[in-house]
């Protein structure tokens, strides 16, 4: 994403997740206001090493969007959040293995001028992520389906639907404001009719689908690029006793048999960025069913009019839209009227 939702709000490069920063906190009002204390998406596999600067708004959206396309994104990850000032922003760029500092300065240079040579680099220690990781995992509540760590299974009721996630694993959940935005779509939908075939693109840590499983009882189809998301989406729906109802797939959107169904899919998540649902706009369209339901997120407001009109184009209409802590989540079907303003 290269684009800002107001104070507080932050912006992830391709693949990116991170640990809450300690200013600019997010919030959101209304009923959907809930707490998160990660952002969505996919983690270097055990990073190593970090840079932190603070700079301007519009450097630190340059950079995101410049390390975003330069570096491997199963292989880094950077965001940027506004502190409370309301004029620096802070920028942190995770790395799985140790950059080499001064290209990576150098690289920087032509956005911030000297100021490159402020960038700090330092080595994470490793019971430092696992323990940012727990303090982070927070139980996360849409309905009855409840994403907890093993140390809040005391948490836990008996009506509860509940997707435990390893500590090691712990990035990647239902805690940043898109996720929790599709869970909530999920039991929505569910109210209104019980979905027979879904489909989770770009699954990341594979909880859109899980929950989507537990909730239904009934088989998805999960799938996403980064062969690491894949790995651990199996390894979480196992550990979930979950792995007969998931079968996932590992290829860039829809490009794979197992997302190829005969009549379509009466629900289909897509949490991944802007540019990218804009351009998977024909084949998510021929994906869902005559009246299926195209749930959209990984959004900031200022994305939202464009990806609408690429679905618009697909003949699919708003039926409802969530901003959660500064992330838009949309709900389309195909034609009829439009929904009355929410």
């Amino acid at each position: 994403m290269s684009a800002t939702a107001g104070r507080g709000s932050r912006w992830a490069g391709r693949g990116a997740l991170l640990p809450e920063g300690r200013d600019g906190a997010v919030t959101a009002g209304g009923a959907d206001a809930i707490g998160a204390g990660m952002l969505e998406g996919l983690p270097p596999h055990r990073p190593t090493h970090v840079l932190r600067l603070d700079t301007s708004e519009r450097a630190a959206r340059a950079m995101t969007d410049l390390i975003g396309e330069v570096f491997d994104p199963t292989e880094t990850a950077v965001a940027a959040f506004e502190a409370e000032d309301g004029k620096t922003w802070h920028l942190e760029a995770y790395f799985s293995e140790e950059p080499d500092e001064e290209a990576v300065r150098e690289l920087i240079r032509p956005i911030l001028g000297d100021a490159a040579d402020e960038a700090v680099f330092a080595a994470i220690d490793q019971q430092d992520w696992v323990r940012a990781s727990l303090e982070g995992l927070k139980p996360v509540r849409a309905g009855r389906i409840l994403v907890h760590g093993s140390h809040d299974r005391g948490r836990v009721q008996p009506n509860d639907l509940p997707i435990e996630i390893e500590a090691a694993l712990a990035f990647g959940t239902g805690h940043h404001g898109t996720t929790l935005g599709c869970l909530l779509a999920l039991v929505d939908e569910v109210k209104r009719r019980r979905p027979q075939r879904v489909l989770d693109v770009g699954t990341g840590t594979g909880i859109l689908g899980l929950a989507a499983a537990r909730l239904l009882h009934s088989r998805v189809i999960a799938g996403d690029l980064d062969p690491e998301a894949v790995a651990t989406a199996r390894t979480n729906a196992a550990f979930n006793g979950m792995a007969n109802l998931m079968a996932f797939y590992e290829a860039p959107g829809l490009r794979h048999p197992l997302a190829r169904v005969a009549r379509g899919y009466d629900l289909v998540f897509a949490n991944i960025l802007a540019r990218p649902l804009r351009g998977l706009a024909p084949s998510l369209a021929r994906a869902v069913a005559t009246d299926g339901t195209l749930v959209l997120s990984g959004l900031i407001p200022r994305d939202v009019p464009g990806v609408l009109s690429a679905y618009a184009a697909q003949g699919f209409r708003l039926r409802r839209r969530r901003l959660i802590e500064g992330w838009a989540t949309l709900e389309l079907r195909r034609g009829g009227a439009a929904p009355r303003p929410r």
